[in-house]
């Protein structure tokens, strides 16, 4: 096989690429045609809801189930295309005031096909400036009714700079480590692995920053969800690109604590988490967990969990930090 050939695109790629190409014009246009309609809610939503139908590649649909397993409806719109349509809204709406844009992608949240829904939440997070406290009730709806990974990772960039911008929401990130939703244990870390990657607001590469997010991990470390797990090894490999010494200490202390009681849970975060380390470490630490496997059953054992079930059989469940969530059904 030639360089030429093996470099070459597969034919699934190339008819990615070709769809892309022929209607990338159509997904500007619909940007553009969506500035004017925030007037109107409801035309407003009936546009993107055409437009998007127009743009969609069905042949996405798959692909986009495969990697997202759960995913809700879908009209298979390419990211190329969203992100066409997202510049010219964006372009166009500068000067729109906050308060007509909120109630857009409030509205757009509360569609079913997804990409409707991340479509709007791309936009909250430059809503937050002006409207911070609208747009932050948008943003907690949106975390208690996410149910994929794709959502919970495209919000936590607008609720990593809701924080940033006021200290004050760490609060509320702390109290997800005790939601019964997996998705929101998982907005914890993915909020802590994107924030460091917010821009124009200071503060994410900070020593707070770093060390809230190590406690956070630390508590829901041992969580017995897949999709937690991946969101707490993104988030530590992130720490460690910030403070490597105070990031191997506490996974060196994890692995302790893992091989001790033979916990998978924390085991595989561990193991997930060491690329950012120094090779020796990693290596270290993966040659202590050496048979420590992850259990089909095994209970969680982090230390928001066992909160949880502290409260659950005390019967004061209701007093627990985030009462709220850990009745939510």
């Amino acid at each position: 096989m030639s360089v030429a050939s093996a470099k070459a695109p597969s034919a699934v790629t190339a008819a990615s690429n070709r769809f892309v190409a022929e209607h990338l014009a159509a997904a500007t246009a619909l940007g553009d045609s969506l500035v004017d309609l925030v007037f109107d809610p409801d035309a407003f939503v009936a546009a993107i809801s055409e437009g998007f139908k127009t743009i969609a590649d069905p042949l996405a649909v798959d692909g986009m189930r495969s990697v997202t397993p759960g995913l809700g409806p879908v009209l298979g719109v390419r990211l190329p295309l969203m992100d066409a349509a997202q510049k010219g809204f964006r372009r166009g709406t500068r000067k729109t005031p906050t308060s007509l844009l909120v109630d857009a992608m409030d509205r757009l949240l509360r569609q079913e096909p997804r990409e409707i829904r991340w479509f709007g939440m791309w936009n909250l997070a430059r809503l937050l400036p002006t409207d911070p406290e609208r747009t932050w009730q948008v943003l907690r709806r949106a975390a208690r009714e996410a149910d994929d990974w794709i959502s919970v990772d495209t919000l936590a960039h607008p609720y990593g700079e809701g924080i940033l911008r006021d200290a004050h929401r760490w609060s509320e990130l702390e109290q997800l480590v005790y939601s019964k939703s997996r998705w929101e244990r998982r907005l914890v870390g993915s909020t802590i692995a994107t924030i460091p990657h917010v821009r124009g607001v200071a503060g994410g590469r900070d020593r707070p920053a770093i060390d809230r997010g190590l406690a956070l991990v630390g508590q829901l470390i041992g969580d017995d969800e897949p999709d937690v797990q991946k969101a707490l090894s993104w988030a530590l490999r992130t720490l460690a690109d910030l403070d490597v010494a105070a990031t191997t200490s506490f996974l060196e202390a994890e692995t302790r604590t893992a091989r001790l009681t033979g916990d998978g849970h924390r085991a595989w975060v561990v193991r997930d988490s060491v690329s950012k380390l120094p090779a020796e470490t990693a290596t270290r630490l993966k040659a202590d967990l050496d048979g420590i496997r992850r259990r089909p059953g095994a209970p969680a054992t982090s230390r928001a969990a066992a909160a949880v079930a502290q409260f659950a059989a005390a019967g004061t469940i209701g007093s627990a930090p985030n009462a709220a969530n850990l009745l939510e059904e």
